[in-house]
């Protein structure tokens, strides 16, 4: 049996702003509670995230019960109480579809002016990368380091890989060996379902979103040919199985 502990939490209500670190989440089939419940899209209706919009990562979203609020690199800050419903719409969320409701209020008009694109504002239930599949995500502490050793640099910002649990008391890279396995982490029980292959966005700062690393050489170095699910991995993705409270200190048991 192998055990560690949850070091950090990180999440954000907006998806491709920056995260947040929190004590605590709680999980649900979709994820965790306020976590990525808000998306936007272009004039095509098309989902556009940090790989596109990197000075996305500069903005601070806040979601307390239904005031929105975010907080923008110079210090402005929109916030209203949101709408109970808006118009709803289907977007291309990469190759799926995704629905959800166009919310209107100052938020999208705040991020057009501040991104320089046309930009609407929805709303869905979550909008993680892999729905219900990958609605939890993971990385050692140990990984982290590795990259850090192969990158030369005194430290490589977590947050740079968006993941919503860290933990620590397994060697490097140990978690590819969970997908397939039922892992307990605090109240919750998860099934690790793939490795997350890795884009552009890991190579941006999580706080201005300019690209100031070369994450993907980096993992091609000594990654590139590892067998996993999806090419350039760094961290796992799963599902939940029974729901509950996660916190900073949690132990972690492979089942």
């Amino acid at each position: 049996m192998t055990e560690s502990r949850v070091t950090a939490l990180a999440l954000t209500p907006l998806k491709g702003a920056r995260l947040l670190e929190v004590e605590e989440i709680e999980l649900t089939e979709r994820g965790a509670s306020g976590d990525r419940r808000f998306f936007v899209i272009d004039e095509l209706g098309r989902m556009l995230n940090g790989k596109v919009l990197g000075a996305l990562q500069g903005v601070v979203a806040q979601l307390s019960g239904e005031r929105f609020s975010l907080t923008f690199p110079d210090g402005r800050v929109v916030s209203g109480e949101l709408p109970q419903s808006g118009e709803p719409l289907t977007a291309k969320f990469f190759s799926r579809e995704l629905t959800g409701e166009s919310i209107d209020g100052p938020w999208a008009n705040a991020l057009s002016d501040f991104l320089g694109r046309d930009l609407r504002l929805v709303r869905t239930g979550s909008a993680v990368d892999r729905g219900t599949k990958g609605a939890v995500s993971l990385v050692s502490q140990a990984s982290l380091g590795r990259l850090t050793e192969e990158a030369g640099v005194e430290s490589v910002d977590a947050r740079r890989f968006r993941m919503l649990i860290e933990i620590d008391g397994i060697p490097a890279h140990a978690e590819d060996d969970w997908v397939g396995a039922e892992v307990t982490v605090g109240e919750t029980t998860l099934r690790f379902n793939g490795h997350i292959g890795r884009c552009l966005v890991t190579s941006r700062d999580p706080e201005t979103g300019e690209v100031t690393l070369p994450t993907l050489d980096l993992l091609r170095s000594y990654r590139g040919e590892t067998d996993t699910t999806e090419p350039l991995p760094f961290g796992i993705y799963g599902s939940v199985l029974r729901g509950g409270a996660v916190r900073v200190g949690d132990s972690v048991r492979l089942r």
